[in-house]
């Protein structure tokens, strides 16, 4: 067991000794993508989405190191014809982009990234396998070539570097390069069996583009097959009300309200199981550390924005046929492009069909009065 090489299914493990809601069906369609031209996958949702516990549940299912059965055997996937073929079949490199960017702050985290993986690589094929090779992915092209045994790549939280360091500085030309040398590189596919990489902003919204353009991405806005896998539906959330004694109507009023893909009423999970075990309703969103960035949006001076402000403040809506595409988001400027931010960063959910945003439920609203406020105060 290495430190991002088969790492076992101890994440997971905790998740099912504590309450937990079964989104095991989000296996299935990876399973559907391997060893195929769709094996590159980017889900984005908006913090405290339930990416990382889907993250740990993906590598419980794959990491050859360990047995899960016990650990799916009463889910859903167990149910599916995939769930044998794929069930702890491959190695597996687990990397959380979070723990760099709090312990590394200049241009050379790509490079401490890079080296901290040869390292665990190593370590994991200590008989030869791997030569004295010049960077990670001529490591696991000589792995591969020897065990026939492609990986499973799974990162979380893989724009982190992107929200830290601003596009064209070193890090972030390094950090691209590093994303095209892994998977555009003319062995990924002979490499990756499967890549899964979650985020909080689509890969269009960082100057990444050509480095990933192999993804297939599931976003807030476009999450395709993906939209009940993120999230709470009624259902769940009628179900975890009633097992904790639960009034569902101050449930709902509190945390339901995205809309999500072919979802109309998904609960943010983590207020929801807040609410659980502190056996009340309160506004747990305002935790989030997106706050810090939606004030800085909302402050923005810009006559179209303070327009909408004022709409969502009164009305809670306000009509937009988003685009879904800019740049960067230090460097947004239209209206749409704000806006599009706010959705995915869940300060606002989209309706598609009557093309408008709007504040989702009570849990949100409380933050924004005091974000409106505020912005008012520095005439926004």
């Amino acid at each position: 067991m290495g430190t991002f090489i088969n790492i076992g299914n101890a994440g997971f493990q905790s998740a099912r000794n504590s309450e937990y809601v079964d989104k095991s069906g989000l296996i299935s369609v990876v399973n559907a993508t391997l060893n195929t031209e769709r094996r590159f996958t980017c889900v984005t949702r908006s913090r405290r989405f339930g990416k990382s516990m889907a993250a740990k549940m993906l590598n419980a299912y794959y990491d050859q190191s360990c047995d899960s059965r016990n650990l799916f055997e009463d889910l859903e996937i167990a149910k599916d014809p995939s769930f044998e073929e794929h069930l702890n079949k491959y190695p597996v490199i687990f990397l959380d982009m979070t723990a760099f960017v709090t312990r590394f702050h200049d241009e050379k985290i790509v490079d401490q990234i890079e080296n901290e993986l040869i390292s665990d690589v190593r370590n994991a094929y200590p008989d030869g396998t791997v030569n004295d090779s010049s960077d990670l992915m001529d490591c696991l092209i000589s792995i591969v070539s020897a065990t026939q045994k492609p990986f499973i790549f799974i990162i979380d939280e893989w724009d982190a570097i992107c929200r830290e360091f601003k596009p064209g500085s070193a890090a972030m030309d390094r950090y691209v390069n590093w994303l095209r040398r892994m998977f555009k590189d003319v062995n990924a596919s002979k490499v990756f069996a499967g890549v899964y990489m979650t985020g909080i902003l689509p890969i269009n919204k960082y100057k990444t583009e050509s480095a990933l353009n192999n993804f297939t991405e599931y976003s807030m806005v476009r999450p395709a097959r993906m939209s009940g896998y993120f999230g709470f539906t009624k259902e769940e959330a009628k179900v975890l009300a009633q097992n904790h004694g639960m009034d569902f109507d101050e449930l709902e009023k509190w945390y339901d309200g995205y809309q999500i893909g072919d979802q109309l009423s998904i609960f943010n999970p983590n207020s929801v199981m807040q609410a659980i075990y502190s056996g009340y309703c309160e506004s747990y969103w305002g935790c989030s550390a997106a706050c810090d960035t939606i004030k800085a949006y909302l402050s923005k001076d810009d006559d179209d924005l303070k327009e909408a402000v004022e709409l969502l403040a009164k009305s809670r809506r306000y009509s937009v046929d988003l685009c879904d595409t800019f740049d960067d988001i230090r460097s947004t400027t239209s209206l749409n492009e704000m806006l599009s931010v706010l959705v995915h960063l869940g300060f606002l959910t989209y309706d598609k069909s009557n093309k408008c945003c709007f504040i989702p439920n009570a849990d949100v609203s409380c933050v924004a009065d005091f974000v409106f406020e505020t912005c008012s105060s520095q005439a926004c």
